[in-house]
């Protein structure tokens, strides 16, 4: 069987989920570092913004645990994990595409803070996306032991050796969340292998990346529903286990009946209009759930202006702002999948034809 290798340049150039996730963790933190009113955030700051922190998993704040790695302590602190972000994160982004990419990177987040917590016997504040980046190069290790990445070892021998004299130089590194991050990156990165292994038996075609990543986030939010609803005992007959399998066969179900139509003349087209409906369908919502909270009623003013700017035109007309909201998701993902809407319209046949041969010519990552 082909091993599928290929020979990254020593720097590749960043796709479209490295921007993404630049660009979210720059301005979460350029945002604590204005409130801050210098070029760092003290710690008051950082814990009310999701920082991790010694009681966070005791009290069931498991927002914290994806929140943190989106906070700095300082630029230095901020510009160092973006280094490596970019310096990784374009070879993994590259060689698994950025739907895996992104479930790596978010799991190894998680992971990371999971592990750190579990290595402090004192109190602590955590923040940072080092945990994350450290699942990065750990997937890079992965693809290369199983013989997918064509690089020396002298690659990870000089990245791990910088990682770990950074760590002795300064106390304040946290080393679970190292750790426990690129374990997480590495195991992770298996666990995706084996499941587009098993794919090639289960599917007809190659999800195309637009689908794939929409179908993670898709299943991320619902799952963020399910854990709501689980929290609130909104179905306190119901087994918590009958629920979360439940959840996964639904997953399963789902991927499957989006496997048949890509097969069909014109399905892909037919998937992306279905997506850009589901989106909007999770914004209404989410803004239903989010008007059923009340917060235009227990909110307290004197809060960050752009917050308040946002929820002062939610809390107007809460109905209009999310249909409002709700449609943009839906014109944003047919724009961004433009290309696969125009092919799939195009369509004489031949599109589930090509991604049945892509299933059928490679076999895990």
């Amino acid at each position: 069987m082909a091993t599928n290798r290929t020979n990254p340049r020593l720097f590749e150039i960043p796709h479209a989920a490295v921007y993404t996730l630049m660009t979210l963790t720059v301005l979460a933190s350029g945002f604590c570092f204005i409130q801050a009113g210098g070029a760092s955030a003290p710690a008051v700051l950082l814990f009310r913004y999701g920082g991790m922190y010694t009681a966070a998993l005791a009290r069931h704040e498991y927002w914290r645990l994806f929140a943190y790695g989106f906070l700095h302590v300082s630029f230095i602190h901020l510009a160092t994990n973006m280094l490596c972000l970019v310096l990784w994160g374009g070879h993994l982004e590259r060689r698994v595409g950025p739907a895996y990419f992104v479930i790596i990177y978010f799991c190894a987040m998680v992971f990371g803070a999971i592990v750190g917590n579990a290595t402090h016997a004192t109190p602590y504040l955590t923040v940072g996306a080092s945990g994350a980046t450290s699942g990065i190069l750990g997937a890079l290790l992965c693809l290369w032991i199983l013989g997918k990445l064509d690089v020396r070892f002298d690659f990870f021998a000089i990245n791990i050796g910088l990682n770990i004299a950074l760590a002795i130089s300064n106390s304040r590194i946290d080393w679970g969340v190292h750790l426990g991050g690129f374990a997480a990156g590495l195991i992770v990165c298996a666990l995706l292998d084996l499941v587009e292994k098993l794919n090639a038996h289960l599917l007809r075609c190659r999800f195309p990346e637009a689908v794939k990543v929409n179908l993670a986030l898709l299943a991320g939010v619902a799952a963020f529903f399910v854990w709501a609803a689980w929290a609130q005992n909104l179905a306190p007959s119901l087994p918590r286990w009958i629920v979360a399998a439940g959840f996964v066969v639904a997953c399963c179900a789902v991927i499957k009946l989006v496997d048949l139509a890509l097969s069909i003349r014109k399905g892909l087209a037919a998937v992306i209009i279905a997506l850009a409906c589901a989106n909007a369908g999770s914004v209404a919502l989410g803004g239903r759930a989010l008007a059923a909270m009340s917060v235009c009623v227990a909110r307290r003013p004197g809060g960050p202006a752009p917050l308040d700017n946002l929820l002062d035109a939610f809390c107007g007309n809460p109905v209009l702002v999310t249909a409002l909201v709700a449609i943009g998701a839906a014109a944003l993902t047919l724009l961004l999948c433009s290309k696969e809407i125009h092919r799939g319209i195009e369509d004489v046949g031949f599109v589930g034809s090509s991604l049945r041969a892509e299933r059928n010519r490679r076999h895990g990552l």
